[in-house]
């Protein structure tokens, strides 16, 4: 794997996909421990990707958020 800007997008879209598809941000198959640099990045990118998915779609629906104060 390159670690550069194309494999950054394509990382970023697997984890959206991911989201749409209903995978919980714990099925992300690229290991953050690992020691291998190829893992590390691919775990950071797919959970930046699923949890830019799910920030919009809850921003999409206002009745999912949770009020702090209540």
């Amino acid at each position: 794997m390159e670690l550069n800007r194309k494999t950054y997008l394509a990382l970023l879209n697997e984890g959206k996909s991911a989201f749409a598809a209903g995978d919980p941000s714990d099925a992300c198959p690229y290991d953050q421990y690992s020691a291998n640099q190829e893992q590390q990045f691919g775990a950071r990118y797919w959970a930046q990707g699923w949890l830019a998915a799910r920030t919009a779609a809850e921003a999409k629906t206002p009745e999912a958020e949770v009020s702090a104060g209540q």
